[in-house]
């Protein structure tokens, strides 16, 4: 019978590597799960044939492959999200990490996927761990995946630990993509807005100014609006790289300052304080931070090691420095309420609850409880924000256009008159 090389994770969390002969890698498996042992690796023991070299005949050019490697492949989020679904039923279905990782490599059409996947079993086969696997994919594996990866391997129940992961990514997913859409949609409607005016200003203003040129004379005497209309056509057509230039001036400089640690932080600030949007923002800040924050813990994470986490994916300066305080305070000896309340940006709700869960020791539920909340709350904010945008874009764009148009009215009453 063949031989097999295992690690696995013992009743007290504690990574046991050995040998054992079994019929197949599965009665291995099921042998270790009977000593109460969780396997996470199981390799069978194979005696390598030595390769014969050729010897090279004088004259014989040496043959090269030619191999374009444009780099580690990165998995999508989306398709990480399912992967990790797939592979938490798999493993509660009883498979082993490594013939879990191979089915999904061979079902696996993504080739991103395909790669991380065999690069990562071939590591686990090595005697790695299969945080450690992972880890040397930082650009698919983020730090919260990791650490929940690692937290599933020292409890011996990676299958609940991924499936509540893949929830986790599921949920910041939806909510993630309503925020886009309520960003996307003002942005598509004022690019159009500004192209239409544009065009107006630089086909219909320039013959109107023709007209009145011819019809009026230039010495007659023009609105006050209708040549500040025409003064903006001419320098928009006269000066156009002005434009272009404060453009591309305004990129470059905002690039510059949130490169910068300060400026960063001034930006995040306005986004979280500005209207219509910052409402949307700074909810769905509180809700990624108590979802987040709530699933580590629930997992087993450390409460220190979470809040270090939870500051890195905060996506936002702004928290990250509130957490960062938080994190400091608790490493002192305190609670999570009492500093979570001196950063004053977090709602009074939200501290509350948090202090009740500490209390009641059911800290984790609380935050998923808040975050649930959270969740709805962006909702109606996206959904109020949508139907609020609508009349106000409607609104602006017939006062420009409406100015537009009173300019170019006006001395045309002057050449009716004159006509008559």
């Amino acid at each position: 019978m063949p031989q097999f090389n295992y690690t696995a994770m013992d009743g007290n969390g504690r990574e046991q590597k050995g040998k054992l002969t079994a019929a197949n890698e599965e009665a291995a498996a099921n042998e270790l799960k009977a000593k109460g042992m969780f396997p996470t690796s199981i390799k069978q023991v194979v005696v390598e044939k030595k390769k014969v070299v050729k010897a090279q005949r004088p004259g014989q050019k040496k043959q090269s492959a030619f191999n374009l490697n444009l780099g580690p492949m990165v998995i999508k989020r989306k398709d990480l999200t399912i992967l990790t679904r797939q592979l938490a039923i798999l493993l509660g279905a009883g498979l082993p990490l490594i013939r879990s990782l191979h089915t999904l490599e061979k079902q696996a059409k993504n080739p991103a996927v395909k790669q991380v996947l065999a690069k990562t079993a071939e590591t686990v086969e090595g005697g790695s761990t299969f945080a450690e696997a992972l880890s040397q994919h930082p650009k698919s594996f983020d730090k919260l995946y990791l650490n929940m990866v690692r937290a599933g391997e020292a409890s011996g129940a990676m299958e609940i630990i991924l499936d509540r992961l893949a929830n986790f990514m599921e949920k910041a997913a939806r909510i993630s993509g309503k925020v886009k859409s309520a960003m996307i949609y003002p942005i598509v409607v004022l690019s159009i807005a500004i192209l239409a005016i544009i065009g107006l200003m630089i086909f219909i203003v320039p013959n109107f100014q023709k007209i009145f040129k011819e019809l009026l004379g230039p010495d007659e005497p023009l609105p006050g609006i209708t040549l500040f209309v025409m003064g903006v056509s001419n320098t928009l057509m006269s000066h156009w790289y002005w434009y272009i230039g404060g453009i591309v001036a305004v990129v470059v400089a905002f690039q510059i300052i949130v490169h910068i640690p300060a400026g960063k932080w001034g930006v995040d600030w306005v986004k979280y304080n500005m209207p219509l949007f910052g409402p949307i923002i700074s909810k769905t800040a509180i809700s990624r931070f108590s979802r987040t924050l709530g699933t580590l813990m629930s997992s087993g994470v450390p409460v220190l090691n979470a809040l270090a986490i939870v500051k890195e994916t905060s996506g936002n300066d702004v928290v990250a420095t509130a957490i960062q305080k938080v994190h400091d305070a608790v490493k002192e000896g305190e609670g999570i309420a009492v500093p979570l309340g001196d950063t004053k940006i977090f709602p009074e709700m939200v501290i509350s609850m948090v202090e009740v869960g500490e209390e009641t020791g059911k800290l984790p539920e609380m935050l998923d409880k808040i975050a649930n909340t959270y969740d709805e709350e962006v909702d109606n904010a996206v959904s109020a924000l949508t139907s609020m945008i609508e009349p106000l874009m409607i609104v602006a764009l017939a006062v420009i256009v409406g100015t537009i148009v009173i300019a170019l009215f006006l001395p045309l009453t002057k050449i009716i008159e004159k006509l008559s």
